[in-house]
């Protein structure tokens, strides 16, 4: 499969740690926006049982929207949510485990910073996608691993398997990495942070993909 044929790039919303107070309603807003290809839910620090009725209105306003709801880190929160699949660092898990955990249909990602070696050996191992970066700093996380664009080339040269970028992505730096081969872009503060909001950010990064 050459770049030429493939689907165009789509964008991947990941949660911002705080999703209570009216952070279901900056979703909704988003995700009305424009099309949102996936949702990922990132939370850090809270039990199994809060995080579920956390992520229980999320998941239903992605539901709504036909956007995949994906739960980070956490295998048995996926299972428990019956979410539409789980996103692996390097330090959570195998993909085959999670897999056979999870089923066939499961969407399962996994990180896989700037190397090209940890990226096969996902795809080796069953996963749905991959994941670069990250590629801009960013202050969601502590950034160990900078990757560089032509990875997302390269990848895409050579595999069929979809590639996701994420890291400090905004929509005023975003066409470098489109142009590079991005199936996905990961974007969290580059939406919630946005001075004009979630959705005006999404409606810039809508018309960036589809231009």
């Amino acid at each position: 499969m050459t770049q030429e044929t493939r689907a165009p790039c789509q964008l991947y919303l990941i949660s911002p740690l705080d999703v209570g107070g009216d952070f279901p309603a900056q979703l909704e807003a988003a995700l009305g926006a424009g099309p949102v290809a996936a949702f990922q839910f990132r939370v850090k620090g809270i039990d199994q049982h809060e995080a579920a009725r956390l992520a229980a209105p999320l998941q239903a306003i992605c539901a709504t929207h036909d956007t995949a709801f994906i739960v980070n880190d956490d295998v048995a929160l996926a299972r428990r949510l019956a979410a539409d699949g789980v996103h692996l660092g390097q330090g959570d898990g195998d993909p085959k485990e999670a897999r056979r955990i999870l089923g066939p249909d499961a969407q399962i990602g996994v990180t896989c910073h700037g190397s090209r070696h940890l990226a096969m050996e996902a795809g080796e191992a069953g996963a749905d996608y991959v994941a670069f970066g990250a590629f801009y700093p960013t202050t969601t996380k502590t950034v160990e691993h900078r990757a560089d664009p032509e990875i997302l080339t390269w990848w895409q040269s050579m595999f069929e398997l979809p590639c996701v970028a994420i890291g400090g992505i905004t929509p005023d730096n975003a066409a470098m990495l489109v142009e590079a081969g991005a199936d996905f872009l990961a974007v969290s503060g580059g939406v919630w942070n946005d001075p004009e909001g979630a959705a005006a950010a999404v409606r810039r990064f809508e018309k960036l993909l589809a231009g």
